[in-house]
């Protein structure tokens, strides 16, 4: 049975597929990843994690050298590049999420698919080369204690859970949080990333209807939306993008099993319909069709009430929809609540804090991840919300902030798929409406995600995608297809033009290619014929 699954890249640096060493008090672990068997959780007491479940008394440290605000992907790749060039840093993490760092992708993926019937708890997936890991970056025992913090001779990084920074002073150097305390630092990173959007129409709707309305971004809401599409008839996910398909491909998978009806709406004539070109876009509808999904397109929403214990949707065009609860997966807002009390720039184009091109906003306040708006060499002032932008956005943020003084040039990529047999890989702008040119070949049997990642041996394909770069490819020297042909999308590769220059690539069932497409984006060249670039990536080899 074929089932869809969209998965985000994991990336190198933040992974290892050994288990961590034990941890001494104060010392770092070098490795990032638990990846044994052995389930952990963190353990929660008062507002911070305990490595262990001895009661102590909460005293937060009034200084911390290096304070992250924010508890995901981009801080903590902050927080490991900072220990790797300044060993005896002492590091505080401040997130108002109860959990240790994790990865978020995982939440709307792999982990539906799990045949685990605790996963909720354990919070483990398996890859497609069945290999089984945690979301979270590292176990407890990783970690010191934030009240330790400031008597570790050897540093190390402290998580302070369930708190919020309400407040920076900028002159000070130091800020407050939530409950009034004040801590001081020397280097500050503000990784606060997004907030789910909402439906104005759904919260003008009343209690009720917000009730049976899920916003998707945290573990909470994983757990939360399984606990809820086992319970109810008929789940409503609005929203075409990555999220609302992802999560469509989950519960449609789910629906086979247990009677579920799911439906998916969005304004857009296809899934992805603001990334894929048009035709890839209705195949891609297609596929997630056959996963029992109902899918509606072009559908605006007009109202949501609540009748009948059930809610009902209206469209503009007149259809009515009836459900039992809402996913709305309508994009994500750059948190920037931060930028008044610190008098920081919020770019009004694309939101998020604008930073300089070495991520900082002021001489010792970097940004990364989801709420930094960047300027990019080649493709202008940028914010993107990828997986592998938060990785290596927060890596150099860190860096430079122990000294490093080094520019952000990488071009973030990120990677779905609809089942093992379908994938693909993007990199620059993306948008459907650019002009593209696609070329595409006859796939073969290892022109899969899984056969990728099975060849290379790793559960992630695109896993050193941040570390390699392009070496002058030799082009294959079979001829190309037509573009776009329309019954066949095996493999191929897609290319988004802006002024004839080609600023983003898609590479279609296509994989471990993508040093090749980061070198034609960063080289910036016009091209006569697209055809000849496409042989580049030898997508006619057998």
């Amino acid at each position: 049975t074929f089932f869809c699954i969209f998965a985000a890249a994991l990336t190198e640096p933040l992974v290892s597929s050994e288990p961590p060493p034990a941890v001494e008090s104060g010392k770092p672990s070098v490795s990032l990843m638990h990846d044994s068997t052995d389930i952990f959780q963190p353990q929660i007491l008062g507002a911070y994690v305990l490595a262990d479940s001895t009661p102590v008394s909460l005293k937060l440290p009034a200084h911390a050298p290096y304070l992250l605000i924010g508890g995901g992907t981009a801080s903590f790749a902050a927080a490991r590049s900072i220990r790797a060039r300044d060993p005896g840093a002492k590091v505080l993490i401040v997130t108002d999420e109860p959990d240790l760092p994790y990865m978020r992708p995982p939440l709307s993926k792999e982990l539906w698919f799990s045949d685990d019937p605790a996963v909720t708890d354990t919070l483990r997936f398996k890859q497609w080369n069945g290999k089984e890991r945690s979301i979270y970056f590292q176990p407890p025992s990783f970690y010191i204690r934030p009240e330790d913090l400031d008597g570790a001779e050897n540093g190390g990084v402290a998580v302070l859970n369930n708190r919020k920074v309400v407040y920076m002073d900028v002159r000070g150097n130091k800020v407050k949080l939530d409950d009034d305390t004040e801590i001081s630092y020397d280097k500050c990173l503000i990784a606060t990333g997004g907030i789910p959007r909402n439906l104005q129409l759904i919260e003008r709707a009343g209690e009720e209807v917000m009730k049976r309305t899920t916003l998707f971004r945290k573990i909470e809401d994983f757990k939360s939306l399984d606990k809820v599409s086992r319970n109810v008839k008929s789940v409503t996910i609005i929203g075409g993008g990555f999220l609302g398909s992802e999560l469509a491909c989950a519960l449609g998978r789910r629906s086979t099993e247990s009677g579920l009806e799911v439906i998916q709406m969005f304004p857009e004539k296809g899934n992805m319909g603001k990334v894929l070109p048009e035709y890839l876009s209705n195949w891609t509808t297609e596929k997630v069709k056959k996963e029992g999904v109902k899918v509606l397109t072009e559908a605006l929403v007009k109202s949501v009430t609540c009748k009948d214990d059930q809610l009902e949707i209206k469209l503009k065009d007149g259809r009515v929809v009836t459900t039992d609860h809402i996913v709305a997966a309508v994009g994500l807002e750059p948190n920037v609540d931060l930028a008044k009390s610190a008098g920081l720039e919020v770019d009004s184009d694309f939101g998020g804090y604008r930073v300089n091109a070495e991520l900082q906003a002021r001489s010792n306040i970097w940004v990364a991840g989801d709420a930094a708006c960047f300027y990019d060499i080649r493709l202008g002032r940028r914010r993107v919300e990828h997986h592998d932008h938060a990785v290596v956005s927060g890596r150099l943020a860190g860096e430079n902030m122990t000294g490093a003084s080094k520019p952000y040039w990488h071009q973030s990529m990120f990677w779905s798929d609809l089942g093992p047999d379908v994938g693909y890989e993007a990199i620059g702008i993306v948008d459907s409406s650019l002009p593209t040119v696609g070329v595409f070949a006859k796939a073969t049997a290892k022109d899969t995600p899984k056969a990728a990642t099975e060849m290379s041996g790793t559960g992630i394909r695109s896993e050193s995608e941040t570390e390699d770069t392009a070496v002058s490819p030799v082009a294959s020297d079979t001829p190309s297809p037509a573009a776009e042909n329309k019954d066949d999308f095996g493999k191929g590769v897609i290319f988004y033009l802006r002024d004839k220059v080609v600023v983003g690539i898609i590479l279609w069932n296509v994989f471990n290619r993508m040093p090749i497409a980061r070198k034609i984006i960063k080289d910036g060249e016009e091209h006569a014929d697209l055809n000849e670039v496409a042989k580049l990536f030898n997508i006619h080899e057998d």
